[in-house]
C-alpha cells in the first residue's frame, strides 16, 4: 500500500509559516516590503496590542487586480520572478511567494486593493489559510491588509509570544530597518491610537536623525567609497560615540537589511585601540552591488546573504572606516583656554644662538652665616640637633599595630589560585572592618591581603559589582531605598525604540531611589538618584539600564534581576581608582558577606589565591 502523499495546501503553508512568520513584527516586515515592491509613497502601519488583536499596513502602491488578489494567497505565487535565472538578479525586497499564504494560515486576514484604472476595488477574507468571502468594494487606490488574532489557531505559538512591551520593541525594529533604507518613502508607525514615527521624505542623512533622534548627528562620519566591485557609503561613529549596550549598527545591501559577523569584525578592529574594549560604535552602512555577485536565497528571512567578493569588499571596507576616523582625527583642535599657561616662542633658525656659560664662585660656602666663621655656625648647627632621637618624635600618637586575623578558610580552595567551583558556606557571619587583614592596592585595580593559604587577589571592580548587585536586588524585593535629589536635574533623551519600554522599566528604576519627570518628546529630566549613586553618571546609568532590558523579558522577576545587574556595572568602582586602606578592607568585608563571593552576576570570576607553598616554590 502506496504511504506517501502530497500535503494538503493548508498543511504545507501552516509549517512555511513557522519560518516565515514567528511574531508580529515578521507579519509587519513581510507586508511593508511587498508595499516597497509595490511602488508605494506612503506605507501607513497601526498595531494593536503589540499585533496581538490587530496588524494594518496601508500603502498607495499599484494595487492589484481581482484575479491577482486572489492568486497572490496561494503558496508561491508571485510577480518578483519568472524564471531560475531572475534569482540571479533580484531587484525586490520579496520573491519567494510565502509571505501572504503563510500569514493568511495562521491568521484571519482581510485584504482591500485596487489598481487606479479600476472603478471598484475587491475584498477577499482568509481564515486559517481557508477562502471566506470575496467582494467588490470601494477603496483607495493600492492595498490595505488586516491581520487579525495572530496564531488564534495554533495556541502554543501564540502562548508563547512575549509581553506586548518586548513585541512592540521588535516591531519597531522590524520598522526601521525598512524606514532607514528608503528614505524617499513616508512612513507611519501607530500602536493603540499612539503615533510612535512620522517619517517624511528626506535625505538618507535626515531619515537616520528623525529615527533615532538629532542627538546622534554630531557622532557621525561620513563613509563613501565607490570601486569595480560595488559602492560603500553610509556613516560611521565617532570613538566617543562607543558604547557596551543599545548601539545601533546596520548594514544594508541593495536595498535590503542583513547581518553580516564578518563585514562587522572590519569596522570593529578599524577602532582598534580607540574605544575601550567591550563597547562598539555605532554605524550605518550601505552597500550597492551587482545583484548577480550576491545571494540572499538563503533564509526566509532573508537577512543571511553571501557575497562572491567578500574577502575584497572586507578589505575595501575596512579601509574606508579607518581613512574616514582618520579624516576625524587628523583635525586640529582650537584651545581656547591659554589663560596662565607659559608663552612659548616660535622658533627663529636665522637667529644666533649664544652658547650657554657656567660661572663657579669658589668663596661660596653654605655654612659661613653673615655674624661669624663658617666653622663656628657648623658647630652651632650641630649642637641644635638632640643626641635623643627618639626626642624627635615626642607627642606623635603611635598607630596600633594591624592583627591579621583569618578570614573563614572553608571559602578558599587549596590549588595555586583558587578554584572555580567553589562554593560559600551556608551560613554568614557578620564581620567588622578590623575582621579583615590589612588590604593593600596593585596598580589601582587589585586588592592584596593574606588569608591562611597565601595572598588573596580581589578585582575591585568586580568585588563591588557583585556587593552593589545584592544591594540592589534586595532594595527591590523590599521595596525600601534611599534617595539623592540633585542640585541640577539631568536631561536625558530617549530613542522611540526606548519608549516602548519605559512604561514598565521606569517605575522599577523609581524603585530603586530615582525620580523622573516627563517633559514630552521622548525627554525626561532625573531630579533624584539613589543614595548610592550621587557621585555617578545618571543619565548614561539609565540608558544603558534601559539598553539592556530591552533584550529581557519583562513579565517576570528576570527584569529585577537584569536592572540590578545592570546598574551594578556601571556604577561599581572602576579599574585604576585610588582607594584607602579603609574603603579596601570594606570592599573585602562586604565581599564575603554576600551570598555569592567568588563570581559577578555575568559569571566573572572576582578573587583568587596564591598560596603561600607555591610562592616558596618560586623564589625556591
Amino acid at each position: 500500500m502506496d504511504k506517501i502523499q502530497l500535503l494538503p495546501d493548508t498543511v504545507a503553508n501552516l509549517i512555511a509559516a513557522g519560518e516565515v512568520v514567528q511574531r508580529p513584527a515578521s507579519v509587519i516586515k513581510e507586508l511593508v516590503e511587498n508595499a516597497v515592491d509595490a511602488g508605494a509613497t506612503q506605507i501607513d502601519v497601526l498595531v494593536i496590542d503589540a499585533g496581538r488583536t490587530s496588524i494594518q499596513v496601508v500603502d498607495n502602491g499599484i494595487g492589484m487586480s481581482v484575479t491577482d488578489a486572489r492568486l497572490a494567497f496561494e503558496r508561491h505565487a508571485t510577480s518578483k520572478i519568472r524564471k531560475a535565472d531572475d534569482l540571479f538578479s533580484l531587484n525586490t525586497m520579496g520573491f519567494r511567494g510565502e509571505a501572504l499564504p503563510s500569514i493568511a494560515s495562521v491568521a484571519q486576514v482581510t485584504l482591500k486593493t485596487r489598481q487606479a484604472d479600476d472603478t471598484l476595488g475587491v475584498a477577499l477574507r482568509i481564515d486559517g489559510g481557508r477562502f471566506v468571502s470575496q467582494e467588490p468594494i470601494a477603496c483607495s487606490q493600492g492595498c490595505h491588509f488586516i491581520v487579525e488574532n495572530i496564531f488564534y489557531n495554533v495556541p502554543v505559538r501564540r502562548r508563547f509570544l512575549k509581553s506586548n512591551a518586548t513585541e512592540l520593541n521588535n516591531i519597531v525594529t522590524a520598522f526601521q530597518r525598512i524606514a532607514l533604507v528608503y528614505p524617499k518613502i513616508g512612513f507611519t508607525l501607530q500602536s493603540n491610537s499612539q503615533k510612535l514615527f512620522d517619517l517624511r521624505p528626506v535625505t538618507l542623512h535626515q531619515r537616520i536623525m528623525d529615527v533615532f533622534g538629532k542627538k546622534l548627528n554630531q557622532h557621525l562620519l561620513p563613509l563613501d567609497v565607490e570601486t569595480t566591485l560595488g559602492k560603500i557609503e553610509g556613516f560611521v561613529g565617532k570613538p566617543e560615540s562607543a558604547h557596551k549596550k543599545g548601539v545601533q549598527q546596520y548594514f544594508f545591501v541593495n536595498g535590503r537589511y542583513m547581518r553580516h559577523p564578518y563585514f562587522q569584525k572590519a569596522v570593529t578592529e578599524a577602532y582598534e585601540r580607540l574605544v575601550p574594549q567591550g563597547e562598539q560604535v555605532p554605524f550605518f552602512i550601505y552597500f550597492t552591488v551587482n545583484p548577480k555577485d550576491i545571494d540572499v536565497n538563503i533564509h526566509p528571512t532573508k537577512t543571511e546573504i553571501k557575497f562572491q567578493d567578500e574577502q575584497a569588499l572586507w578589505q575595501i571596507l575596512s579601509a574606508a572606516v579607518r581613512e574616514a576616523v582618520g579624516r576625524f582625527s587628523n583635525i586640529p583642535a582650537i584651545d581656547f583656554d591659554t589663560e596662565g599657561r607659559p608663552e612659548i616662542p616660535v622658533f627663529d633658525g636665522m637667529e644666533s644662538i649664544d652658547m650657554p656659560s657656567i660661572t663657579v664662585n669658589p668663596q661660596y660656602n653654605p655654612f659661613r652665616g653673615t655674624s661669624g666663621s663658617g666653622s663656628s655656625d657648623v658647630r652651632e648647627h650641630r649642637q641644635s640637633v638632640p643626641s635623643d632621637w627618639s626626642a624627635l618624635y615626642e607627642g606623635a600618637s603611635s598607630m596600633p599595630p594591624v592583627e591579621e586575623t583569618e578570614i573563614q578558610s572553608s571559602i578558599f580552595n587549596d590549588d595555586l589560585f583558587g578554584d572555580a567551583d567553589d562554593e560559600m558556606p551556608s551560613s554568614k557571619t557578620e564581620a567588622t572592618v578590623s575582621d579583615v587583614s590589612a588590604c593593600f592596592q596593585y596598580k589601582g585595580s587589585y586588592i592584596l591581603t593574606s588569608v591562611p593559604q597565601g595572598l588573596m587577589i580581589v578585582d575591585q571592580e568586580r568585588a563591588h559589582e557583585r556587593i552593589l548587585f545584592e544591594r540592589y536586588e534586595a532594595s527591590m524585593a523590599s521595596g525600601k531605598h534611599t534617595s539623592q535629589p540633585l542640585l541640577f536635574p539631568e536631561k536625558i533623551q530617549f530613542s522611540v525604540a526606548e519608549m516602548v519600554m519605559l512604561p514598565v522599566i521606569i517605575p522599577q528604576l523609581e524603585s530603586l531611589g530615582f525620580d523622573f519627570s516627563d517633559l514630552g518628546g521622548g525627554t525626561y529630566a532625573i531630579n533624584a538618584v539613589p543614595g548610592e549613586l550621587s557621585s555617578i553618571n545618571a543619565a548614561k546609568v539609565v540608558t544603558q539600564t534601559v539598553a539592556a532590558a530591552e533584550d529581557t523579558e519583562l513579565s517576570d522577576a528576570k527584569l529585577y534581576t537584569s536592572l540590578a545587574a545592570t546598574m551594578a556595572r556601571n556604577s561599581a568602582i572602576p579599574h585604576g581608582q585610588v582607594l584607602s586602606e579603609e574603603e579596601m578592607r570594606n570592599i573585602v568585608r562586604d565581599l564575603f558577606l554576600c551570598s555569592n563571593s567568588n563570581y559577578t552576576p555575568s559569571g566573572k570570576k572576582i578573587h583568587a589565591i596564591l598560596r603561600h607553598d607555591s610562592l616558596l616554590q618560586m623564589l625556591g
